[in-house]
């Protein structure tokens, strides 16, 4: 069975910080990037970061850039998400993904159930 299961969401006031995990099982991990992905209320879901599982090079939305860091430790099928500076618009339930490739963003075969980020001001 495809398991993706995310962790280390929570509430923080702005400026603080949380990690993320993405725990990964039942596919090849290897094979597939990982993305992570929020969707805010009333809010279109965008992608906000990925990591190549052939070169482990990353990619993030303009948005986070400087605030958040994608890594991934390929032993223990994990991708994490730190992020750091906090803002409110950062509020949003955040997904993991496995996709084909960080190019493209619809080439997502495994989503995760999602964790809560809730960033006070």
């Amino acid at each position: 069975e495809v398991q993706l299961v995310e962790s280390g969401g929570g509430l923080v006031q702005a400026g603080g910080s949380l990690r993320l995990s993405c725990a990964a099982s039942g596919f090849t991990f290897d094979d597939y990037a990982i993305g992570w992905f929020r969707q805010a209320p009333g809010k279109e879901r965008e992608g906000v970061s990925c990591i190549s599982s052939s070169d482990g090079s990353t990619y993030y939305a303009d948005s986070v850039k400087g605030r958040f860091t994608i890594s991934s430790d390929n032993a223990k099928n994990t991708v994490y998400l730190q992020m750091n500076s906090l803002k409110p618009e950062d509020t949003a339930v955040y997904y993991c993904a496995a996709l084909r490739d960080c190019s493209d963003y619809d080439l997502t075969d495994y989503w995760g159930q999602g964790t809560q980020v809730t960033v006070s001001s």
